[in-house]
């Protein structure tokens, strides 16, 4: 299925971390199909320059609000500025995000709670307010970006997974709920994507995109957004995608414990 073009009682779309990686990507392939796009971030500047380069591109009528979305009241003050704007929203699609890697014990609290928030609070309560609207209007697509770290807990990657794994199972509840009023919802689990989540002194990115390891994110969005308005569930895109996340599933957990006494990224004890 392809990406349909925006109809006048389907066209606005309302984008979290929409000024790179999967979301700006997502932009792009909205904005060239007729969507007007609220887009959101806390990174004021690239924000911006992500509004003008769509508008630019694509005529897309593009609404930019740049807010810090790991605050406590920040689904409250979108809902309320978007109200502002006097849109309705069609689309929903929770994609702010983060990544850390590391033990538990020698994790930031500031970045711990910054995860939580991004990845737990802000979009549930985004779907909370927004729903409401989708529900008595009957009809609406709301999406969830996870990983395929939500299928199997690994170390290393305590919060993230976790948090992951929550957006999954609430967005497979809400799907549940919201079917019987013409509102879908869709969560969209990708692997390894080539974008700016990961340091480049650290991971290589360019490289791994070029052994087939990594996804370009532009790939990833195209089949998000095509499971979305096909009403899926769920959507782990790539072959390779799947293949990891059976392997992770599969895989005992003495390997994985194995694993963590002897690999070189974690302590060692």
């Amino acid at each position: 299925m392809k990406i349909p073009r925006a109809t006048p009682g389907n066209k606005t779309v309302l984008l979290t971390g929409a000024c790179s990686g999967i979301g700006l990507e997502m932009a792009r392939l909205l904005a060239a199909r007729g969507y007007q796009l609220i887009v959101v971030s806390h990174r004021e500047e690239p924000l911006h320059q992500a509004a003008r380069d769509l508008r630019c591109r694509f005529g897309a009528a593009v609404f930019p609000i740049v807010m810090d979305l790991a605050h406590s009241k920040a689904a409250e003050e979108l809902f309320e500025r978007v109200g502002s704007l006097q849109l309705t929203v069609d689309i929903l699609i929770n994609n702010a995000g983060m990544f850390f890697f590391g033990e538990v014990a020698d994790t930031d609290p500031t970045a711990a709670n910054r995860m939580l928030a991004l990845h737990v609070t802000t979009p549930s309560l985004l779907a909370t307010l927004f729903s409401k609207g989708m529900r008595s209007r009957g009809k609406g697509h709301i999406l969830f970006v996870s990983s395929i770290s939500a299928w199997r807990d690994f170390p290393g990657i305590a919060y993230y997974g976790s948090t992951k794994k929550y957006l999954r199972g609430f967005a497979n509840a809400l799907r549940s709920e919201l079917a019987p009023y013409g509102v879908n919802v869709t969560c969209l689990a990708p692997g390894a994507t080539a974008t700016g989540l990961y340091d480049p002194n650290v991971v290589p990115v360019d490289l791994a995109k070029k052994l087939g390891v990594m996804m370009p994110a532009e790939s990833v969005a195209q089949a998000g957004l095509e499971a979305l308005f096909n009403n899926e569930a769920e959507c782990l895109p790539g072959v390779l995608t799947r293949a990891m996340t059976a392997a992770a599933v599969a895989m005992p957990q003495p390997v994985i414990d194995w694993i963590r006494r002897r690999g070189p990224w974690l302590k060692s004890g």
